[in-house]
């Protein structure tokens, strides 16, 4: 057949394996840790939708190899452990069993230990080791390690690398990036010692060698070994691509593959997981500078999930693999769907970081577009139902998307209807958001998907009782959204107040002067917009912080963008009134100011509220009755998503 994607089909052998494809995927902390460090049974159900959804290759994250100085919430492995070992046994079996290769991150979080551990207490408890002695950012004291204490650690990351084999995994990846213990070693910022792991590259490189040495020797040929590491640590005071480039080609030798990321725990969160703040694969520079002097594949990674972007990648040669995290997330069916032509079809990320940030903060992997991800041993498949029914959705946005595909996956017959002249809902309001384009991109996704499911979609159509009425159907998907909240304060004759609808649906001309009601996330990312777009925008907030309802991944993010465009904001300010001379505000301590000025518009972003009065007239529209999204409640994609696609298999 002919490959839509040809090169990214295109099988590659190393170290006498033979991997599928060119798309990898790439380590994701797993979903469920006993308190042992053992692998639970959704973590095996995990790892296993990769492998079923066609990855090469599918790496299991991250394997901790010295707990005695790395006390970080994440996997051990070790004979002392009954059941330990038959517990990673089953995950590898489970990924190879669907001809992906099963592999496993070799990891020490050195100075970083404890990062994703949910009880702060007990981090503070730790003793965090790194090359130097010193103070991480958060106050917490930081050891150097004794040469003995090094030793010790090439040995052990030797011995998890042996018993690895022993479970049954086909090779491994050595995390030597990101700020972990081998990159703290790599680094000059981080790396202060004057000893022989210390001052020089070939004294900085020594700990990598020595552990890829260590992993070479227990584990024998025909077991790659992947080493991970960030082609530039972006930040003053750590090393450039160039000195990347002198790591790689001094590690090359004991490496069988060298997968380039980027930035470092510390400063670049955003940059070793791009946002939705930066380009699609804006790392795969690195990739491709490295791959220009070193002699083995090289793989690239950073915000990757478009299929076309990924084949120009390899087509072009800057590199030989490409590694998804969040990508394989959103849609694990991503490689499938690639290898039978249909990358239209691939589900993308949305770049909103709700799977990193539920980690420190419930311990459980969450998608905002695909309610599966830790569910997996739930059911991969949309079951058929039982007997079709007649189905019938209200409101076409995103969550009357998902019901109405899902239910159309499980046989029944489904009319979806939608007041207005697109699908789509609130997703449509992203079109204007550069930065937001992937969630705009979401809603014609799933407009495709539903046309291809054969779901019926009747726009221009407002469901009410009448209509149920005459329609008949068995079930009713009530998904009518929500509406925009007015401003609850006076607004004087002719003062120019515009809503968000009508700045991003109808292309309302703000002007140049820009004032803000409303910090929550709509109000921060519309105030950024208008600094981007060269206007000056002001921001007001009633309560003591912006974005209080952002996650906490992206919220620092958003408010570092924030500062960066130079918008102007006032937090504990209440508005009192909207004049033809600005907003006059009321401060904490009680004075008054006035925000704007003569010829400044007002965007009123103060929330929205559920479409109540339709869905009360829709409660006795059908023997069944379920009602999702911002009808039931304003909240997020995630929820809206999960409980449409639910309400659908409940029919």
């Amino acid at each position: 057949m002919r490959r839509d994607y040809p090169n990214l089909c295109k099988p590659l052998s190393i170290g006498g394996l033979t991997f599928r494809n060119r798309m990898a995927s790439a380590p994701m902390g797993a979903t469920d840790i006993l308190a042992d460090g053992t692998p639970g049974p959704r973590t095996l159900g995990f790892y296993e939708a990769r492998a079923k959804g066609g990855a090469a290759s599918v790496t299991v994250s991250e394997l901790v190899v010295h707990p005695e100085t790395d006390g970080s919430q994440m996997l051990h492995l070790s004979l002392s452990t009954p059941g330990q070992l038959g517990a990673f046994a089953y995950v590898a079996d489970a990924i190879k069993r669907h001809g992906a290769v099963a592999s496993i991150e070799l990891s020490h979080s050195g100075q970083y230990a404890g990062t994703y551990m949910v009880d702060k207490k007990a981090k503070g408890e730790l003793c965090q080791y790194g090359p130097s002695d010193g103070v991480r950012p958060d106050g917490l004291p930081v050891k150097a390690l004794t040469e003995e204490q090094i030793a010790d650690i090439v040995e052990a990351y030797g011995n998890a690398a042996a018993l690895a084999k022993r479970a049954g995994f086909q090779m491994c990846m050595v995390h030597a990036g990101h700020g972990w213990l081998i990159n703290q070693f790599l680094s000059p910022y981080f790396n202060k010692r004057t000893d022989r792991y210390g001052g020089s590259l070939e004294n900085r490189v020594r700990l990598a060698r020595e552990v890829l040495a260590a992993v070479r020797a227990a584990t024998g040929p025909r077991f790659p070994i992947e080493l991970r590491m960030s082609g530039s640590e972006l930040f003053p005071g750590g090393y450039d691509i160039e000195e990347g480039c002198r790591i790689a080609q001094a590690l090359e030798d004991l490496a069988d593959i060298i997968h380039v990321s980027a930035g470092s725990y510390q400063f670049g969160f955003s940059i070793t997981h791009p946002s939705m703040f930066r380009e699609h694969g804006c790392n795969a520079h690195l990739a491709a500078r490295i791959k220009q002097v070193v002699s083995v594949p090289v793989a690239t990674i950073g915000g990757l999930s478009d299929p076309a972007q990924m084949e120009q990648i390899i087509a072009s040669g800057k590199a030989d693999v490409v590694a998804m995290a969040r990508g394989l997330l959103a849609d694990p069916q991503l490689p499938n769907k690639v290898m039978a032509n249909r990358g239209d079809d691939v589900v993308k990320c949305v770049r909103c970081f709700t799977c990193m940030a539920e980690r420190p903060i419930t311990q459980t992997r969450r998608c905002a577009v695909n309610p599966l991800i830790g569910r997996e041993l739930e059911g991969l498949e949309v079951a058929s139902a039982k007997a079709a029914k007649r189905v019938l959705v209200a409101g076409g946005g995103i969550a009357g998307m998902k019901a109405a595909h899902t239910a159309a996956l499980r046989g029944h017959d489904v009319t979806l209807c939608e007041a207005g002249d697109r699908l789509g809902g609130i997703l449509n309001t992203e079109e204007a958001l550069p930065f937001k384009h992937d969630m705009y991109e979401l809603a014609r996704t799933y407009e495709r998907l539903c046309k291809e499911a054969g779901v019926h979609i009747i726009l221009n159509q407002t469901v009410d009782a009448g209509f149920c009425d005459a329609f008949k159907p068995d079930a009713l998907i009530v998904a009518v959204g929500s509406e925009e909240l007015d401003l609850p304060m006076p607004v004087v004759e002719d003062a120019w107040v515009i809503s968000i609808d009508e700045l991003y649906l109808e292309d309302a001309d703000p002007g140049n002067d820009v004032v803000i009601i409303g910090g929550g996330l709509t109000g921060c990312e519309c105030a950024l917009l208008m600094a981007q777009q060269g206007r000056r925008a002001y921001l007001i907030e009633m309560g003591p912080e912006l974005a209080p309802d952002a996650n906490i991944r992206h919220r620092p993010i958003l408010l570092a963008e924030l500062e960066a465009a130079g918008v102007d904001v006032l937090t504990g300010a209440r508005a009192e009134v909207v004049t033809l001379k600005g907003v006059k505000v009321v401060l904490a301590d009680g004075s008054e100011r006035m925000v704007g000025g003569i010829g400044s518009s007002v965007v009123a972003a103060i929330g929205r509220r559920s479409r109540s009065a339709a869905v009360d007239a829709l409660r006795d529209g059908a023997p069944f009755v379920r009602v999702v999204g911002d009808a039931l409640r304003p909240a997020n994609i995630t929820f809206a998503i999960y409980e449409a696609y639910h309400a659908a298999l409940d029919i």
